[in-house]
């Protein structure tokens, strides 16, 4: 086993835990990889993307993202105030691993249907 995951004994010290601390949840994933596929957005087209999520857990993962410095949240002085949110680099980085996740998670998703059909 790799020495890194040796760790995940003490929790306080698990880079696992630490790592869906940051991305874990229903909708920090979803929220990034829009982000990330839709480029620069506002408030309003995030929400119409990220089909089903209500404004306070928008706002609240929104606000988690930005403090871990998954997500920039860029304010313009205008009337009516305009903001945009952007997927950081270090929020980027972390898109090819949702990927193999989403690739894993569909070959498991195939499997389990042809064994129920099967």
């Amino acid at each position: 086993m790799n020495e890194t995951l040796n760790l995940c004994g003490a929790v306080g010290r698990c880079p696992m835990n630490y790592a869906m601390s940051l991305i874990g949840g229903k909708w920090k994933m979803q929220i990034l990889c829009s982000l990330n596929s839709g480029g620069t957005m506002r408030y309003n087209a995030l929400k119409r993307r990220v089909a089903g999520i209500s404004n306070t857990v928008l706002a609240a993962a929104l606000r988690e993202l930005e403090a871990d410095g998954l997500v920039r949240r860029e304010e313009y002085l205008e009337v009516p105030i305009r903001v945009e949110y952007t997927v950081t680099e270090a929020g980027r980085e972390v898109v090819p691993i949702l990927e193999q996740l989403t690739a894993w998670a569909q070959k498991r998703m195939r499997q389990e249907a042809a064994h129920e059909a099967g």
